[in-house]
């Protein structure tokens, strides 16, 4: 019996080191779709006992993790809302938020469409529904489709906030989960047009269009001349401990931030 209780606590202290080692990661698809898994991936080249649970179902699902104690780092394009910041406060959660890049959220259409160039006004009144038409913008006549992301991602709240001056979406526009498709409904549709990350311009079948004269790179994006340009964020329930905060160490480290611009994010230095 005693070599029996003596194998079951031997178990037990074994799984129990295998979860600490797990990281659950959730959140923004803008990071979980490709720089985060790149990143996971080298961490866990160097890290062997380490494993991952990444979920990219938006920044919402990120920050609600947190403060459920659901995920040790939460993952968002957007800064935490005053309301999210109550109710992780009402919790006894401290929302820690940390840069750990910089994207620019690019304008595409279709490449073989005929626009060239855009400026903040025109981008506004299409996506808002004021204009409905590409002939109003110099385009080919053709009702305009608008592909945006989901209301639980903070590129959605980011490009209301940037792009529309606060300002409802057009009842029109279609609603995608994430960056590459709506990259993939852009480049089947002539008259489509959308937006996405940096790491997302060179899909197959897009262009991107520069917006007041300016396209989203390095240098626009650290500059701020690019007007939708914005960090990232990891989220985490005040100082993050553990196997976590050695992720979070090695993702803001040089060997990091070089996965981030190998990914098109911008580094934070």
């Amino acid at each position: 019996m005693n070599k029996l209780l003596a194998f079951v606590a031997a178990a037990l202290v074994a799984v129990s080191a295998a979860q600490a080692q797990k990281i659950v990661i959730k959140g923004s698809d803008t990071l979980g779709a490709k720089l985060v898994p790149m990143l996971a991936e080298e961490y866990r080249a160097q890290n062997p006992g380490v494993s991952f649970e990444i979920a990219a179902e938006g920044s919402t699902t990120g920050i609600t993790a947190v403060i459920d104690g659901t995920a040790q780092i939460g993952m968002s394009s957007r800064r935490a809302k005053t309301t999210e910041m109550s109710a992780a406060s009402a919790k006894g959660v401290s929302m820690k938020p940390l840069i750990v890049a910089y994207d620019g959220m690019a304008v595409i259409v279709n490449e073989n469409s005929p626009i060239k160039a855009l400026t903040k006004k025109q981008v506004e009144q299409i996506f808002t529904g004021d204009i409905t038409d590409w002939s109003a913008v110099g385009g080919n006549p053709g009702r305009i489709s608008i592909y945006t992301r989901n209301t639980s991602s903070g590129t959605y709240s980011d490009w209301k906030e940037l792009a529309m001056n606060r300002r409802d979406y057009a009842s029109s526009s279609q609603k995608m989960a994430g960056n590459e498709q709506i990259a993939a409904e852009v480049a089947k549709n002539a008259n489509g047009i959308g937006y996405v990350g940096l790491a997302y311009v060179s899909a197959p079948g897009i262009r991107v269009v520069p917006v007041n004269g300016a396209v989203p790179t390095k240098e626009s994006v650290l500059s701020k001349k690019y007007p939708y340009a914005r960090p990232t964020f990891f989220y985490t329930n005040g100082e993050a401990t553990g196997e976590a905060a050695k992720f979070i160490a090695f993702t803001l480290s040089d060997a990091g931030q070089k996965i981030v611009e190998k990914v098109h994010f911008v580094a934070i230095r």
